[in-house]
């Protein structure tokens, strides 16, 4: 069976064709259109926000900053500053230190030297007192020799005898001679070399020195002399000169280089003490 033929209508050039495009909305319908999306998209939001903030807490991360290179640089550069800092500190504590030690030993030299000076000028006192004090006993004993020269006729030479006036003669036949430091004779004399050499004429043995011989025999009081006598400077044990004494308030002895071998009063050079060895 065939099927029936459906005629074929020829169409204008002038037929109308159906637009297909969509009708423009106009500005009222699109702000609306608009509205109401953002209005549901904020509703959806809003009701996700609550939803979500009831199911549980909201964490937030913090993000640390990248150490990039020159921030490395910027810890280093902190890193050394702050060591550089420490290490200030500490010297400064160490000079501190340093200073206050410094100010003790200071303060104990002070001390030390202060306490040195006072000592010496104690010393120094002392030896002032001692001076006065020996100057005032020669004084007293140049009254005293005086005294005994005045009254000489009972200690003249012509009272030595024996011994004693062969000491005396001897040590009187040397005035003028020269002294001579460490000089024994015959024509030069130091003080002991005299004494000495004018007791070993009579037979006595004496020490060569003058400490020594001012502890010999028999200590002798000044107003006590006897021709014969030695007399010392200074204290017996330490004499530092020595001479003999030839009565009549007088004494013999090698005294210094400008004076040589002389005769002299007690009063010229006061002595200090006397021994009697004959």
């Amino acid at each position: 069976m065939k099927e029936p033929l459906i005629p074929v209508v020829p169409m204008s050039h002038t037929a109308h064709i159906r637009n297909h495009r969509k009708p423009r909305r106009s500005a009222t319908t699109n702000i609306a259109v608009r509205a109401g999306v953002a209005g549901g998209v904020l509703g959806m939001a809003a009701a996700g926000a609550a939803s979500a903030s009831a199911a549980e807490p909201v964490t937030q991360t913090l993000e640390l900053p990248t150490l990039t290179a020159d921030l490395a640089t910027q810890v280093a550069q902190s890193a050394d500053a702050t060591q550089q800092a420490a290490a200030n500190y500490t010297l400064q504590a160490e000079r501190d230190a340093a200073a206050a030690n410094a100010a003790k030993q200071a303060k104990a030299d002070l001390a030390d030297a202060k306490q040195k000076a006072d000592a010496k000028k104690k010393k120094a006192e002392e030896a002032r007192r001692a001076a006065a004090e020996r100057a005032a006993s020669r004084s007293a004993e140049r009254t005293t020799l005086s005294a005994a020269t005045s009254s000489s006729a009972s200690t003249s030479t012509s009272t030595a005898t024996g011994s004693a006036a062969a000491v005396v003669a001897f040590v009187k036949a040397q005035i003028g001679d020269a002294y001579v430091s460490g000089g024994t004779g015959p024509n030069s004399w130091d003080c002991s070399g005299l004494v000495q050499a004018a007791f070993k004429s009579v037979g006595v043995s004496l020490p060569r020195v003058s400490q020594d011989q001012s502890t010999q025999g028999t200590q002798v009081s000044l107003s006590n002399l006897q021709p014969g006598d030695i007399l010392y400077w200074g204290s017996a044990g330490s004499a530092y000169h020595v001479a003999v004494y030839v009565g009549g308030g007088m004494f013999v002895g090698a005294q210094n280089p400008s004076s040589g071998v002389g005769e002299h009063p007690l009063s010229y050079d006061p002595p200090t003490g006397a021994v009697r060895v004959l």
